[in-house]
């Protein structure tokens, strides 16, 4: 059977053939409890601090104990967001943006609901934020908590996570980011700018789906969420999924290996697709900051056509792509991305995130530009609002 052109990596990435080596001891050979006290679970305990220190440097912290494995990238945004206010005490002012991912989204409106103060910063045309009111709302006299993504799963585009964590940290708070979806594809190195928390996911970066980790630089408090073990230095109870952190550890080791050659073969394939969807599509345009943005990511919109169609019709000649954050799939509404961005409504319905990795190859985007000028031309021709 032949494989699908797969350009939906934003969504989740191929295990990599030598992540999945090196989990098969830990499930056949090495299962012991790495609690344990004996060697057959010492010897798994030594697995887990080996990958400690691969996840610790791909992101440059400084010391691996500073790494706490959780299931998912979800679960370290929750962690982050309601451990530090938890800790906090008393009502601190949450800060996030319109654009982030429904796992920061989700724990802010829940702590909104309970009473706490929160506000949602906007963006610009191109997804870009305004640092002035960055710092404005970081001033508010308030401790503060602030949780804001690295670079946008649906757009690509990068905050200045730098100069945000300065201003944040200027004000007195505690600063969070999402960075599940640059870690990985971009250098970072949390020893060098004020980051407290910065979340990863490993099915974002080769790993299985189901593992996760959160930075908490040292001196910063958080609050379990998983209470009732010692496991995590006490900071997430619960056995720890030993063959996913292996995995999750081989994948930061790839990634730190591989990241600048990756970039160029990704940059390289996601300009050539994007110019050729340009030319050949009638109504298509880039949502996001082309100069700013990671390297395999493009959000394009066609004018007057739905984007749940182009996404069938692709689907239907082998193409998986998406419309948007895979954790809002099944959503009528359009995406709160780009509906924050102003994107004009006749194309917000028509928009499509195509997102490659290391596999893609030149004869996937080969398919993709044959195949969705016809489609594309096809459903303008459907539609009562195309011109032509």
């Amino acid at each position: 059977m032949k494989q699908p052109v797969y350009i939906d990596n934003n969504a989740t990435t191929q295990i990599a053939p030598e992540v999945t080596e090196a989990i098969l001891p830990y499930l056949t050979e090495h299962w012991g409890n790495p609690s344990s006290m004996h060697n057959f679970g010492g010897q798994v305990k030594r697995a887990l601090d080996t990958a400690r220190e691969q996840v610790a440097a791909l992101i440059g912290a400084e010391h691996p104990n500073e790494i706490i494995f959780t299931s998912c990238g979800s679960e370290s945004d929750n962690m982050a967001i309601r451990g530090a206010v938890d800790a906090m005490g008393g009502h601190p002012h949450l800060i996030t943006t319109r654009v982030e991912h429904a796992a920061v989204l989700g724990p802010c409106h829940y702590l909104e609901d309970k009473g706490f103060r929160l506000t949602t910063l906007e963006v610009d045309r191109k997804g870009n934020l305004d640092l002035d009111v960055v710092r404005e709302k970081s001033m508010s006299g308030k401790k503060t908590v602030a949780s804001i993504m690295w670079a946008n799963n649906e757009t690509g585009v990068i905050f200045p996570i730098a100069e945000i964590a300065d201003i944040i940290k200027e004000g007195g708070g505690v600063f969070h980011t999402d960075a599940v979806q640059i870690a990985g594809k971009l250098p970072i190195s949390v020893k060098d700018i004020p980051v407290d928390m910065l979340s990863i996911s490993g099915h974002k970066l080769h790993a299985p789906k189901g593992i996760g980790a959160l930075y908490v630089q040292r001196g910063t408090k958080v609050t379990p969420h998983i209470m009732g073990g010692h496991q995590e230095r006490g900071r997430r109870a619960g056995t720890e999924n030993v063959p996913y952190i292996v995995g999750l550890g081989k994948a930061c080791e790839l990634a730190r290996e591989r990241m600048e050659k990756d970039v160029v073969h990704e940059r390289k394939l996601r300009d050539r697709l994007e110019e050729g969807i340009l030319a050949t599509c009638k109504g298509a345009q880039v949502n996001g900051d082309p100069s700013n943005r990671l390297p395999n990511t493009t959000n394009i919109s066609f004018e007057y056509v739905e984007g749940e169609a182009i996404l069938l019709m692709m689907d239907d000649q082998g193409i998986c792509a998406s419309t948007g954050s895979a954790c809002a799939s099944g959503s009528l509404e359009p995406s709160h991305v780009l509906r924050a961005m102003d994107v004009p409504r006749s194309s917000l319905h028509g928009s499509i995130r195509f997102s490659l990795s290391r596999y893609n190859t030149e004869e996937d985007i080969d398919t993709v530009l044959e195949k969705l000028p016809v489609i594309i031309n096809r459903l303008r021709e459907l539609s009562p609002f195309a011109d032509d």
